[in-house]
C-alpha cells in the first residue's frame, strides 16, 4: 500500500506564523493543476504499482479550489494509479470557504475527512496569527461538514502564542473538545523563519511564551483530552478509537507516498526526494518535460536508521525492537539500545513488550531524546 499527497499552494492570504511554501497569487491556477496533472504521469512508476491507501490535498489551502478542480485533479491520479482501495481521502480546508453545498460536491468525489484548520476560538488569537475566519465560522463549517455527511472531522489548534495564558489555552481546549470532533492536532507555536510572528520576534513587538508555560499547556491538553477518550498516538495528535489519521501514519511507519505539486515531498524507501518550492517554475518545468523539477537524496542504512528513530519515537507505540534490528543491522541495534541508555536510567524511555518509547516525561524533551539516538559520524 502507498499514499499520495497533492500540495496546493494557493492562500487569500498569508498567516503570520506560516513557513509552507504558499502564494497568495492565483492568476496561474489553471496552468498549475495542468502541471500537476502532467507531473501524476510522468511519475506513474515511482510508486512500483502499490495500490493507493491515502490521497491528501495540503497546502496551501486547497478549500480554494473548486469541486471542478477537484475532479480535474482527481481524474489524473485515477488514470495512472490503483484507487479502488483508498480508505481516507483527506482534504484541508480553511472555515470561510466551507458551506453545505461545496461539502456536498466534495463528499461525491470521494472525500471522506477534512482537516480543519481553526488555530483557535478566541478571536485575538486570530488576530495575531492573520487568520482570515472568524470564531462564528468555525461553527457553521462544522454544521456544513457534517451536515454534507462527512463524519470524520479533525482540527488544528496551536498554542504557546504570544500573551496566551494557561486559562485561555484551557478555554480553548474546552470549546475543541465540545465540538466533538473525530481528531485534534495540537502544535506548539514555532517562529520560523522568514514568517511575520519570526521577523515580530526578532524585533521585540512580540515576546514568545517560555517553555515551562509551553509544557504546562501541553500537559494540560494530554490531561483534558484523555477525559474524553482521546487517544493520543503521536506527540502532536489525538483520536478517537480508530479514528487515527491514516495518512499522517504512513509518514511515521515507513510507508512509501507521492508528493506531487510545488515543494512536495516524496518517499520510496531508499530516497526522499522534493520539488521546486516555486509554482513558476514548477508550472515550467512541466510545460517543458524537464526532469530537474526536484533534488533527490539516497538513503543510505545509517540515514534510514535516523529517519527511523524520529518517526517511531513520534508515536506513543514507539520504536519496534526487533524492526529495528531486522532493517538496520545489529551494529546500529547496539549502538541505539547504548545511547538510550542514559534516557532509560533518566525515566524518559522506558522498554516494554519489545517496544522503546517515550515516557510522559521524555514527551516534553522528546527532540533531545531523540538527538541523542541518532547517528552520527
Amino acid at each position: 500500500m502507498a499514499s499520495i499527497y497533492v500540495h496546493i499552494p494557493f492562500c487569500e492570504s498569508r498567516c503570520a506564523y506560516c513557513a509552507f511554501y504558499s502564494s497568495t497569487y492565483r492568476g496561474n491556477k489553471g496552468a498549475y493543476l495542468s502541471a500537476l496533472c502532467k507531473e501524476l504521469e510522468l511519475r506513474r512508476d515511482y510508486l512500483s504499482g502499490a495500490p493507493i491507501r491515502t490521497l491528501y490535498f495540503g497546502g496551501g489551502t486547497p478549500s480554494l479550489l473548486s469541486a471542478e478542480e477537484f475532479s480535474q485533479v482527481l481524474s489524473c491520479i485515477s488514470r495512472f494509479y490503483d484507487v479502488s482501495s483508498v480508505e481516507e481521502f483527506t482534504v484541508e480546508v480553511n472555515p470561510d470557504d466551507v458551506t453545505h453545498d461545496y461539502m456536498l460536491s466534495l463528499r461525491a468525489l470521494g472525500v471522506n475527512r477534512i482537516s480543519m484548520g481553526v488555530q483557535s476560538f478566541l478571536a485575538a488569537d486570530l488576530q495575531v496569527m492573520g487568520r482570515r475566519h472568524s470564531v462564528e465560522q468555525v461553527y457553521a463549517a462544522v454544521e456544513a461538514i457534517r451536515g454534507a455527511g462527512i463524519e470524520n472531522l479533525s482540527i488544528d489548534l496551536i498554542y504557546g502564542l504570544p500573551g496566551q495564558t494557561l486559562n485561555a489555552w484551557a478555554d480553548n481546549v474546552a470549546k475543541a473538545v465540545a465540538l466533538e470532533p473525530q481528531h485534534i492536532s495540537a502544535y506548539s507555536l514555532t517562529y520560523e523563519e522568514g514568517s511575520k510572528l519570526a521577523r515580530l520576534a526578532q524585533s521585540g513587538t512580540v515576546r514568545p511564551v517560555d517553555e515551562d508555560s509551553c509544557a504546562e499547556m501541553f500537559s494540560l491538553l494530554r490531561a483534558e483530552l484523555s477525559k474524553v477518550d482521546y487517544q493520543q498516538y503521536e506527540i502532536s495528535n489525538f483520536s478517537k478509537l480508530g479514528k487515527e489519521s491514516k495518512h499522517n501514519s504512513s509518514y511515521w511507519d515507513g510507508t512509501p507516498y507521492l508528493g506531487v505539486g510545488a515543494s512536495a515531498h516524496s518517499y520510496d524507501g531508499l530516497s526522499r526526494q522534493w520539488n521546486i518550492a516555486n509554482s513558476r517554475l514548477y508550472i515550467e518545468k512541466m510545460q517543458q518535460g524537464a526532469d530537474d523539477y526536484f533534488e533527490l537524496e539516497e538513503l543510505d542504512l545509517e540515514t534510514r536508521y535516523n529517519d527511523f528513530v524520529l518517526t517511531a519515537l513520534r508515536t506513543m507505540k514507539g520504536m519496534d525492537l526487533s524492526r529495528l534490528k531486522e532493517l538496520y543491522s545489529t551494529r546500529l541495534f547496539d549502538y541505539c539500545m547504548e545511547n538510550a541508555s542514559k534516557a532509560l536510567s533518566e525515566g524518559l524511555l522506558v522498554e516494554e513488550n519489545g517496544f522503546l518509547r517515550l515516557t510522559e516525561e521524555g514527551l516534553f524533551i522528546s527532540d533531545n531524546v531523540m538527538a541523542d539516538l541518532m547517528w552520527v559520524e
